[in-house]
Order: structure tokens, then C-alpha cells, then sequence
């Protein structure tokens, strides 16, 4: 049960987390866990030797598929526009990778499977309407996160990504406020680097309580 109830304390540390966008589609929820995955770093490793496609367009989605590249033996990478937003260079790189394929122009309509997982994907071309089917053995959708922060806007800086303005030192622009974990503007967002902030925010917030 949820608990709404009021408390006093002298320092908060704000650890929200983010959610995973999602693309909405046929199947995505069902098959989360069973062949749709949103970490290619945490579930890549399940998928060597086999097919699998990266759904997005920016840095993640690429580097996701030259990741899997080295572990997969065929990695799709699906974007809806005839262009990615991902930096040039690491286009260029996993344009050499001779597994990897890229199917432009088009998005992800359902997510196929049965009792025993995914194993394939319907796409549409935006600009012919077309449809076909890609066989896989996972997918990975990479199309951005969602920082849980709203509840503190007009409170503490919020970057425009939604994200808390912050630094290495895990605080914010209100004394007595810290922030910890994926909520917080960094570069490398993974569960080590989350709990390093936790330790650092919590330090700190000890720190302030005492000089307090």
C-alpha cells in the first residue's frame, strides 16, 4: 500500500530512478522479460550466437547494436527515419560491422510470440506503408527514458531532459536536497554508478545533518 503520510526530516535524497520508454505497441508488455529487453549490457549475453534487432535511433541504439554485434550472429537496427540522431562517428563504426543490418524508415508494429517468447517482430515502412516480418530470437528497444522528477519541479533545477541538474557530488541547487541514481543528469547511467551515487548522496546528507 502506498503511504501519503507527512514527515519531518532535516536533508532528503531524492532517488526516483527513470522508466524505460516504451513504444507502445502489440505484444511489448507481454513478451518484457521473454525476449524484449530494454538493456543490451544487462541481457545481451542471452543472445549469442542468435538474432536479434535494436529498435531507436540515437547513441544508445547504436552502440547497443555494435555491442551485440560481438555476441549476436545477426543484429537489425530498426529506426523510424531515414537518418539517425546518433553521433556520425559511431554510425560510421557500426556501419562496418558485417552482421548488422539497418532497416530505416520504418517502426515496430507488433511483437510476435508464443509460450515461450518472442520470435519475431512486424514492421511498417512510414513511407510506403508496407509491412513484413522479422524473425528474432530478441529485441531491444532503445528509445530513451523517462525521469520520474515531475513531483519536484519548481522545487529543485531540472534540466530540460526532465533530469536533476547535479553534479558528481550528488547535490542540488537547494541546501539540505541531494539526488542519487538515474533521476540525476550524468553520462553513464547502470546500476554501479547508481549505487555509487547512494553512497556519495548519503555521505553528504550525513554531513549536512551534522553541521545542521
Amino acid at each position: 500500500m502506498t503511504d501519503f503520510g507527512e514527515y519531518q526530516a532535516k536533508s532528503v535524497i531524492i532517488a526516483t530512478g527513470v522508466q524505460n520508454r516504451r513504444l507502445g505497441v502489440k505484444g511489448e508488455d507481454e513478451f518484457i522479460g521473454r525476449g524484449v529487453s530494454f538493456c543490451a549490457v544487462c541481457d545481451g549475453a542471452f543472445y549469442k550466437g542468435k538474432t536479434v534487432a535494436v529498435i531507436g535511433g540515437g547513441n544508445t541504439a547504436v552502440e547497443d547494436a555494435e555491442y551485440l554485434s560481438d555476441i549476436a550472429e545477426k543484429v537489425y537496427l530498426i529506426h523510424r527515419r531515414d537518418a539517425f540522431r546518433a553521433e556520425e562517428r559511431l554510425v560510421k563504426r557500426l556501419e562496418e560491422r558485417s552482421n548488422v543490418e539497418f532497416v530505416l524508415d520504418s517502426t515496430v508494429q507488433e511483437f510476435c510470440g508464443d509460450a515461450d517468447g518472442i520470435n519475431g517482430i512486424d514492421v511498417m515502412n512510414v513511407k510506403t506503408g508496407s509491412t513484413s516480418h522479422i524473425a528474432l530470437d530478441g529485441a531491444f528497444v532503445a528509445v530513451g527514458q523517462i525521469p520520474q522528477n515531475d513531483i519536484f519541479k519548481g522545487l529543485i533545477a531540472i534540466d530540460d531532459g526532465g533530469f536533476i541538474s547535479s553534479g558528481e557530488n550528488c547535490l542540488t541547487n537547494k541546501k539540505g536536497i541531494f539526488v542519487a541514481g538515474d533521476c540525476r543528469n550524468k553520462n553513464v547511467r547502470q546500476l554501479t554508478t547508481a549505487v555509487g551515487d547512494g553512497s556519495v548522496a548519503a555521505l553528504a546528507a550525513v554531513s549536512f545533518v551534522s553541521e545542521n
